[in-house]
């Protein structure tokens, strides 16, 4: 049956089943020319550039010509260069060439693999993708590097870990393929061995895990092993069915229950059943037997109206004319066991049908899986949808503008794995707004690949054209459309919309509405959590020039900080009981309290007063996360930058807690001299992407806490303060003194972080509008078909090469993020 359904998924990957394999050498023998063309044009490139003849080179050459034909469906151009002949000054060189494939994307060297990590089709295939992934693949290394992975993906995103024996094997290579497809859906993580076996308790053979992440509330993520032999099928198939619903419900009998849907035709269902006297355990029984059958079976609970005893489960197989066979057992473990030798016995039979047919059936190669794995890439980019969201097209698009409220528009593009990624996100905040019973707040998708007029310059809504995907804009009546610029994270933009609702600024008049301002709550659905806050204090509105720069200020900054307005009487009095003066602008940051107050005077500038509200409202002492890092680096200072673990009990809660106070009173017995650093904090518990973040700046994980010195104005290099040496302030003072005095020698150096896009913004929509046909004179048209006549010469032999160029960038993945 899984034959029939890769066949499907051929022939609607290919556009019919008459050219589904395609075997033509697909190794390109590129010039000079031809290579810094591809690279310049951003393609994706593997390459080998050859200065010798060799037994071993040939035999990679032959397995690279293989891997072409692979990694075309990724994207990706394989090809040589015979430095003899041709001269690329970076590689055609000794001490480069002979012994290194090189890949390259986004106009730049990404990775050079030695031939001894590439031998075969399968290591050139993983180690490829491994390189393309290096920033989405994840590694573990104990049992608490996997517990800190799964506290930060809890109620985000599921995990699937992979345990190989070594790279470069066709173990490797299936985990890669999954990977490369599932990756924006789920965090993958590979270990080569070590403790984490053990804590899975996992002894021998490749395996796969997947834990339940998403939906956890406990410390720990429940585990689902897969139970079959890896293969890209076989995860394809895993992965499917831990999407499926863990527990079904009917009210008739197994042999009326329709078999499982697409696509889990192939997985067997288990019934139980239920009394009407004990329905609720009996629910809890099933729910338990579900989890230990995830992954191998469906699990379906059948309510009885009235008690039969003469059976209590059944099951029926895939491919044995739906038959369902009824049992009594005492013992549901019996059942388990029972289940779990149909399904040995399944497998023993596929495996030997294999056997048999080993010279006719396209998986014995492993031609068909590698399609496969193309054809779900393909499908990679289906989109969730909800009624909560409208996709907009040119017809709906003018009814949506003139939408009273607040309208939200996700501008994005199918092919980009980030506008993919993101889409899924702004449908569960629509959804979230929708089931809070927010009101006035419309959210919409424009897709800018079918419809590019909407991404065009629209005068109507006063937004210039769409060059970044994806983009969040919200426009209102009346106002100009503001631009999302936070995270792109679901959390991030809830909140962003739920405070932009409130007016901006909204205009005050009485001290009590002032205090109902600075200690309500914005929105229910904010309870517990505090914004930051703006208070413009003015003796007049209609003469007082700086009301103006005020409310340009508090219009730019909405969807950020909560705004208000005071002026006349009840504003000199606010500021009178206060000892303020006026104009003012009193800035309460979220972190401060009420006893934090700062108080700026009024620009004539508005750049100027964003500027100095921007300072602001920087935490002192922050602690870094990774939304709030950005805005920290943008002030271009060194970072001191303090490591702390997760506390295990009280003790280590107070060591903590002395820790950052000390960095606290550092900052106010240095005075003006501290002003040169931003002094910051990395709590590794609750942001356990600290931990990379700290390997990477030293190179091994060193004891905690840790405070280093990095990113400084004058140079790469990397301070370590003196382990196991107390953290106290005085002490982090005289440090300090001694590295400005050149008289500490650094302890690492910063990694190159400029990672650009992989290729520049391709204006398709200039390009689109471009290829438009117009009308043509007669003279035009008679012009054309004497072209056409005696290209018809160079047709046939220009077609393959046609057809190829066209498969590759149908099937090229936005790398932009790597």
């Amino acid at each position: 049956m899984w034959v029939c359904v890769a066949f499907s998924l051929l022939c609607i990957h290919s556009g019919g089943c008459t050219d589904m394999v395609n075997t033509s050498g697909l190794l390109l023998e590129l010039t000079t020319v031809d290579f810094y063309d591809k690279l310049n044009a951003g393609k994706m490139l593997f390459i080998y550039f050859q200065t010798q003849v060799s037994p071993t080179i040939s035999l990679f050459l032959g397995e690279l010509k293989k891997s072409a034909e692979v990694l075309q469906d990724y994207g990706i151009l394989v090809g040589k260069i015979n430095c003899n002949e041709e001269l690329i000054p970076s590689h055609c060189v000794k001490e480069r060439a002979p012994n290194a494939a090189f890949l390259f994307g986004g106009g730049k060297e990404l990775a050079a693999l030695d031939l001894d990590t590439v031998f075969d089709v399968n290591s050139i295939v993983s180690e490829v993708l491994f390189a393309i992934l290096r920033d989405e693949m994840k590694y573990v290394h104990s049992g608490a590097d996997l517990l800190a992975m799964e506290k930060s993906c809890r109620g985000k995103k599921d995990m699937v870990l992979a345990y190989v024996s070594s790279l470069g094997t066709q173990e490797h290579r299936w985990i890669m393929e999954t990977a490369y497809v599932y990756g924006s859906k789920y965090q993958f993580i590979l270990i080569t061995g070590g403790p984490v076996l053990k804590h899975l308790g996992a002894v021998g053979a490749c395996g796969v895990w997947f834990l339940h992440c998403r939906a956890s509330q406990s410390e720990r993520c429940p585990v689902t092993p897969m139970g079959t032999p890896l293969s890209t099928l076989g995860l394809h198939t895993f992965l499917q069915l831990m999407e499926a619903p863990l527990l079904s419900e009917v009210y008739e009998d197994p042999s009326a229950v329709p078999g499982p849907p697409f696509p889990y035709q192939q997985t067997p269902q288990v019934f139980l059943f239920s009394h009407p006297q004990t329905e609720h355990s009996d629910r809890d029984t099933a729910r338990a037997l579900a989890w230990r059958l995830r992954g191998l079976a469906l699990l379906v609970l059948v309510h009885r109206k009235s008690p039969r005893d003469e059976y209590n489960a059944a099951y029926r197989l895939p491919d044995k004319s739906s038959e369902v066979k009824y049992l009594t057992l005492p013992n549901l473990d019996e059942l388990l066991e029972l289940f779990l030798h149909q399904q040995e016995d399944v497998q023993e039979e596929k495996e030997e049908e294999g056997e048999d047919n080993e010279d006719e059936d396209l998986m014995s190669d492993g031609t068909l899986e590698d399609e496969i794995s193309s054809g779900v890439y393909e499908k990679r980019g289906r989109l969730v949808h909800s009624d909560s969201v409208t996709r907009l097209t040119s017809d709906r698009f003018p009814a949506a503008l003139a939408q009273s409220g607040l309208k939200v528009l996700l501008f994005y593009l199918k092919w980009d794995a980030v506008s993919m990624a993101f889409h899924s996100s702004f449908v569960e905040v629509a959804e979230r707004i929708a089931e809070s019973g927010v009101e006035g707040v419309h959210m919409s998708t424009v897709d800018c690949g079918e419809w590019t007029d909407l991404c065009a310059s629209q005068p109507a809504a006063s937004f210039p054209p769409i060059t970044a995907f994806p983009t969040v804009l919200l426009l209102r009546p009346q106002e100009p459309v503001q631009v999302y610029t936070g995270m792109l994270g679901c959390q991030a933009l809830h909140r962003f919309i739920l405070l932009s609702l409130a007016a901006s600024p909204r205009v005050l008049s009485t001290p009590q509405e002032v205090t109902s301002f600075l200690h309500g709550v914005p929105h229910p659905a904010l309870a517990g959590s505090t914004p930051h806050r703006m208070l413009g204090l003015f003796s007049t509105r209609s003469s007082s020039a700086g009301v103006p720069v005020f409310e340009h200020a508090a219009r730019t900054l909405r969807g950020r900080v909560l705004s208000a307005l005071l002026t006349d009487g009840p504003a000199r009095e606010w500021a009178a009981e206060r000892s303020v003066d006026l104009p003012a602008v009193l800035l309460f940051a979220w972190w401060g309290g009420d006893s934090h107050v700062s108080v700026l005077s009024l620009s004539s500038s508005v750049e100027d007063l964003l500027s100095r509200i921007e300072a602001a409202l920087l935490h002192p002492l922050p602690e870094l996360t990774v939304e709030n890092l950005p805005s920290f680096l943008g002030l271009g200072k060194a970072l001191l930058l303090l490591f702390v673990g997760e506390e295990e009990d009280e003790t280590g809660l107070k060591q903590n807690k002395a820790l950052v106070e000390d960095m606290r009173r550092a900052l106010e017995l240095g005075g003006e001299r501290m002003e040169q650093y931003v002094a910051c904090w990395i709590h590794l518990g609750r942001t356990p992407a600290g931990m990379s973040v700290l390997g990477s700046y030293l190179g091994s994980m060193p004891p905690l806490p840790a405070l280093l010195l990095t990113h400084l104005p004058t140079g790469p290099e990397v301070y370590q303060y003196p382990p196991y040496s107390p953290i106290l302030a005085r002490s982090v003072l005289r440090w300090l003194q001694r590295v400005e005095e050149a008289r500490e020698s650094p302890a690492g150096v910063l990694k190159e972080g400029d990672w650009p896009p992989a290729v520049e913004f391709y204006d398709f929509l200039k390009v689109m509008d471009e290829e438009e046909p117009g009308p043509k004179d007669e003279a035009e048209v008679e012009e054309e078909e004497e072209e056409e006549e005696e290209e018809e010469a160079d047709a046939a032999e220009s077609a393959s090469e046609e057809e190829r160029s066209t498969r590759s960038s149908f099937h090229t993945p936005d790398h932009s993020e790597f």
